[in-house]
C-alpha cells in the first residue's frame, strides 16, 4: 500500500527535519504539541516545505534515510524541486509557526 509519505518541516532554527508518517496532519500536530520526535525540544518546527507521496513504510524508511544523509544544499534543492509534491496536500496548514 501507497499511503505513506516523505516530509521536511523547516524548524526555528533553519535546520530541515526530515521524518515519514501516514498521516501527516496527525503528525504536524504532534511536533507543534513537542510530542514525538525530541529534535523539536531544542527547535520549534515553523513550516511544513517538502513532500514525498507514493511510499509504503519500507520505502519511506529507506528514502528518509537517504535525504537525512544529504547536506543542506542537497536537503535545499530537493525542497525546491519539482519533486517536491507539497501541492498535492490541498487543505494542510503548511505553516506551523
Amino acid at each position: 500500500m501507497s499511503d505513506w509519505l516523505v516530509y521536511m518541516i523547516r524548524c526555528s532554527d533553519d535546520s530541515l527535519y526530515t521524518g515519514i508518517t501516514n498521516n501527516v496532519e496527525r503528525r504536524i500536530r504532534q511536533h507543534v504539541q513537542l510530542r514525538g520526535a525530541r529534535y523539536f525540544r531544542a527547535r520549534k518546527p515553523q513550516q511544513l516545505v517538502y513532500v514525498e507521496l507514493g511510499h509504503d513504510r519500507s520505502s519511506a524508511s529507506k528514502r528518509e534515510a537517504q535525504i537525512k544523509s544529504l547536506d543542506r544544499c542537497g536537503k535545499v534543492r530537493l525542497v525546491r524541486s519539482a519533486q517536491n509534491e507539497i501541492s498535492s496536500l490541498a487543505g494542510v496548514n503548511t505553516d506551523l509557526g
